[in-house]
């Protein structure tokens, strides 16, 4: 069984590995319609595929974080995290409308190359450098969790360490970058799309297999945590309104994303962006149905087994229960949603280096390659030395959350405006940007994020900042909204308000009658006092050797999967076969647990014996779980309730036994023992949990 093991693991790598080689010659064929250029290697040469474009978006905007962050979201949100899937679609949506058409059509007009330069009037104004630098900070952080998600998956999945994995992504990220650009990018991205298509929809299909359907996964949700189901979660500080709306904003904050702009920037015209935004929305929209149900059912199949601190573990342990190549597809599948947001995230960064900081970079092709490596490599260095600091990159969400607001607070309300009309100028842009970063930065470390996504604090700082400078101009008729004017026909201003009014009333109302509580949550209190009573059955065989004078015999057990413990006694009595004066025998013992299941790490150990011996001795135990007494808190039983639930392969072990006789008379004829040892081992059958009063 051990070795079915290994062979389980070689299979999953081995599909990993085709499908990672299947993207590579994806990305090595486009190398040979690229053209040697800047504009090829940064924009594509404006010529691409809508489909292609549309399809790299989707594959880039979701990226690991989908598969690792967003699926440990819904993990611990349930129902409610419908909110974020719905609303922030509605957002992206109003984007790729309004605002991707105006940043095509600038982008055409002026040939523009980064989002940095968008919310100039030139190419290397102050402003456009401050919206560089701070689109090089955001995507840096946004890459690095990119490839941290890639570490994470690969752990998972085959236990390789963390770092392993991110500089894997590393290589393969340079590799996309610096051979083929943009172009390559999108290319792969297009068919890594394709395949985390696919492998989401064969592991939903698996996933709803395990929990009983929609139904079965409804009960099941219902019975872990009654609040799981409730499409409001509790104790929302400033209500539901500012709750909802932050998504929204997050979704229009997709065209503040340098990564999914410089898609949109390699599209001919508009016709092509309409088409490129129906191919986006087939694709997407799906796409994050199946990520909402997968999450949910992770919540299903691994509560009480991974704790809340390692929700974004779910979708690879759901994928080890695959198939050994679908496993593979999968775990492709994560990989490639990583690489495809940060070889883009690469490329955007190298695009604000070298049109608005260092301008003069722009048109020297093999220093724009260059700086692509560079890049990429304080990306690479974030997320290892991340690895090295508990809690900076445990949550992919986290980071991603952080820079995806970043930079929608950053870049959002200045395209609106400029869309407008209005073009504010660098002092004016460089403030609303400040306070944009200062607005998502204190709302951070202020905790609040947990109750209002920093969307809004970051918009609405820079909002706020935009109409105090209209305000203070001499000329306070100067429009703050550009060619669109505040309504002057009363009764549409009135009903306007009346209705956003009676919109807020009725979500703060339904909030308020239908969330749940803050103390309304069945997960107790981890320090609480409870009772655990294990229902298990304990089985015992025994084998004997006899072992001649100076020899060594190995005892061979072999350890079943559902056992959860393990203890071995030796024993022998002096034969002295025909003599008198018997004396007992010498013995030494050791042991090899290289076959053994790793999960048997606690316990007394075993014990390698030496010495006269004669009778029973006990050599000692191993277990999954550790010493745990009936009455705990609620916090160590669960613990315990996972090592005892742990999954398993079979394994074995192995005792060695070396006798030297001790004779009791010259004429004894004492040639060697008998020697036994019993093996006795624990099977966990069930456990019931009650709370003592």
């Amino acid at each position: 069984m051990v070795m079915n093991w290994l062979d389980d693991e070689i299979l999953i790598l081995i599909s990993f590995l085709a499908f990672m080689l299947f993207f590579a010659g994806v990305g090595i064929a486009s190398i040979r319609v690229k053209k040697d250029t800047t504009d090829d290697y940064l924009v594509a040469g404006r010529g691409m595929h809508p489909a292609l474009a549309a399809l790299s978006a989707v594959s880039t905007w979701n990226s690991g974080y989908m598969f690792i962050g967003f699926i440990g979201f819904i993990f611990l949100q349930g129902y409610s995290a419908i909110w974020i899937a719905v609303v922030s679609t509605f957002g992206q949506l109003f984007a790729w409308i309004w605002l991707y058409k105006y940043i095509q059509k600038e982008g055409q007009e002026r040939n523009l190359r980064s989002l940095s330069s968008l919310v100039a009037s030139k190419k290397g104004a102050p402003e456009a450098r401050l919206a560089a630098i701070l689109s090089v900070f955001f995507l840096a952080i946004y890459a690095a969790a990119q490839l941290t998600a890639g570490g994470v998956a690969l752990n998972s999945m085959l236990g390789w360490s963390e770092i392993t994995g991110i500089m894997i992504g590393f290589v393969l990220v340079v590799a996309y970058c610096y051979a083929g650009g943009i172009r390559a990018s999108i290319w792969t991205d297009a068919a890594q799309s394709s395949v985390m298509i696919v492998g989401s929809t064969i592991l939903c299909y698996v996933a709803l297999g395990e929990v009983g359907g929609f139904l079965g996964l409804h009960d099941k949700l219902t019975e872990i945590d009654s609040t799981m189901v409730n499409v409001y979660p509790s104790g929302l500080k400033f209500g539901v309104t500012l709750w909802i709306a932050a998504f929204f904003l997050g979704g229009l904050g997709v065209a503040g994303q340098p990564q999914v702009v410089s898609r949109v920037m390699t599209l001919n015209d508009d016709s092509d962006r309409k088409q490129a935004m129906v191919w986006f929305f087939v694709w997407q929209t799906p796409f994050i149905a199946l990520m909402f149900i997968i999450g949910l059912a992770c919540r299903a199949i691994f509560d009480g087994i991974l704790p809340a601190d390692e929700a974004e573990a779910g979708l690879p342990m759901l994928a080890q229960s695959l198939d050994p190549i679908l496993g593979g597809v999968i775990l492709a599948s994560i990989f490639a949603a990583t690489m495809s947001t940060a070889d883009s995230q690469v490329l955007a960064c190298t695009a604000a280096i070298t049109d608005d900081i260092k301008p003069e970079w722009s048109q020297d092709h093999g220093i724009t390659k260059s700086v692509t490596v560079v890049i990429a490599a304080f990306a690479t260095a974030i997320s290892v030395v991340g690895q090295q600091f508990p809690g900076f990159g445990d949550s992919v969400f986290a980071l991603v959350v952080f820079a995806v607001y970043g930079l929608g607070g950053i870049f959002v309300p200045l395209i609106l405006i400029r869309m407008a009309g209005y073009e504010p100028d660098s002092k004016h842009t460089i403030s609303m940007m400040i306070a944009a970063l200062l607005g998502v930065l204190v709302w951070t470390v202020l905790g609040f994020g947990e109750y209002v996504f920093p969307s809004v604090p970051g918009m609405g700082a820079a909002f706020a900042v935009h109409f105090l400078y209209c305000w203070k101009r001499d000329q306070s008729n100067s429009y703050p909204f550009g060619r669109i004017t505040i309504p002057t026909n009363q009764i549409f201003a009135v009903g306007a308000s009346v209705a956003l009014f009676f919109v807020v009333l009725g979500l703060e109302t339904s909030y308020q009658k239908f969330a749940p509580d803050d103390d309304s949550s069945s997960s107790p209190n981890p320090d609480s006092m409870w009772n655990l009573d294990v229902e298990h059955e304990e089985i015992w065989t025994e084998e004997t050797i006899f072992i001649s004078d100076a020899a060594t015999e190995s005892f061979y057990f072999d350890v079943p999967s559902d056992a959860v413990a393990i203890t071995f006694i030796l024993n022998y009595s002096e034969s002295n076969e025909g003599g008198v004066f018997a004396v007992c025998d010498d013995i030494e013992t050791s042991h090899d647990l290289s076959e053994l299941s790793p999960e048997f790490n606690n316990g007394s150990g075993i014990s390698d014996l030496s010495g006269k011996l004669c009778g029973s001795n006990d050599l000692g135990y191993l277990a999954t779980y550790t010493n745990f007494a009936e009455n705990d808190t609620y916090e160590n039983h669960i613990k315990n309730i996972k090592r005892l639930q742990v999954e398993k392969q079979d394994s074995s072990l192995a005792i060695n036994v070396k006798i030297d006789v001790d004779r009791g008379t010259p004429l004894n004829g004492d040639n060697g023992e008998e020697i036994s040892i019993s093996y006795g081992y624990i099977r966990y059958i069930s456990h019931n949990l009650t709370q003592i009063e």
